[in-house]
């Protein structure tokens, strides 16, 4: 963090400040976070790791995603470390596994992100994918976590229109604070139908892998001539343009990104991101390059 000035982090956290999202209660939250998949994996990167997560809460990326599957329990041993000192500036959100997905199981895999992560409470937790356990029970569990005061706001993660309509129609499941779902430039099918749907209910979606950090798409994105011109005319990497365009409806359609960067010059640009502003010219642009579903395609999911 040393080699970043005051002025730059103090300029970058500005512009952060700008681009945010509003959840139901009110409570808003930086339009670009910081995601944690497969941090803690590799113990010679836990140091460059821990750094970078401080830089980007520095930076304004207070929103910081893990989850108990992540390195089982290592990506959160990871956060929790880096959090130290800093809890009150952290919007913290981890996720259950299906087969928590119960009150029994949600209430001890609860307990053990909390001891890993050093704090007593999350901001938001949620389920990560749909499982075996009934819905109504995976509500109630987080109804009671909530009332008992262990965590802040409870969500899901890898829920398709169809099953969150499933959960809006349970008791208590507009409680429901956010949807995580994998989006970004070669991926759009949500926008057919389950962004739409999730404005009109005023939840936000948590975009996973914004940069296409898993799959086969991510270097035909970063080679692809519409997305290389549209970067250099901004001076920044084609990275940055695909976080930029992750984030261009953020206010308007509750769009939450959260990238991750082991590495504090990542995290310094991914912060950036919020700054670049794309013109209506490079959205069709880019739309033509890699347009959305006309129709309703699978969820997709990593």
């Amino acid at each position: 963090m040393s080699e970043i000035d005051d002025e730059t982090i103090a300029e970058v956290r500005r512009q952060m400040q700008k681009r945010t999202v509003t959840l139901a209660d009110g409570t808003k939250v930086p339009a670009i976070g910081q995601g944690t998949w497969r941090m803690g994996d590799d113990p010679k990167k836990r140091k460059s790791e821990i750094e970078a997560l401080r830089l980007g809460v520095s930076l304004g990326m207070t929103l910081i995603d893990t989850a108990e599957l992540y390195g089982y329990g290592k990506s959160e041993q990871v956060v929790g470390e880096a959090i130290k000192g800093l809890r009150d500036q952290v919007f913290l959100v981890t996720k259950a596994l299906p087969g928590n997905g119960d009150r029994k199981g949600l209430a001890a895999a609860c307990e053990k992100s909390l001891r890993r992560l050093g704090t007593d409470h999350l901001d938001l937790y949620l389920l990560h994918w749909i499982g075996s356990v009934p819905i109504e029970e995976t509500i109630e569990g987080m109804e009671a976590l909530k009332k008992s005061g262990k965590i802040l706001r409870w969500g899901v993660s890898n829920f398709d229109t169809s099953d969150m309509e499933n959960l809006w129609s349970k008791s208590n499941g507009s409680h429901c604070a956010v949807n995580q779902v994998l989006y970004h430039l070669g991926s759009r099918g949500i926008e057919v139908d389950l962004i739409p749907w999730q404005r009109e209910h005023h939840m936000p979606i948590m975009a996973y892998c914004p940069l296409a950090e898993a799959g086969s798409l991510k270097q035909h994105l970063l080679s692809d001539q519409s997305v290389k011109k549209i970067a250099e005319a901004h001076s920044i990497t084609p990275l940055q343009l695909l976080l930029a365009w992750s984030i261009r409806n953020a206010e308007t359609d509750g769009i939450i990104a959260i990238p991750k960067a082991g590495q504090p010059g990542h995290v310094l640009e991914n912060a950036k991101a919020a700054g670049i502003v794309l013109t209506e010219e490079e959205r069709v642009v880019l739309d033509k390059a890699f347009p959305r579903p006309q129709h309703k395609v699978p969820l997709d999911i990593v």
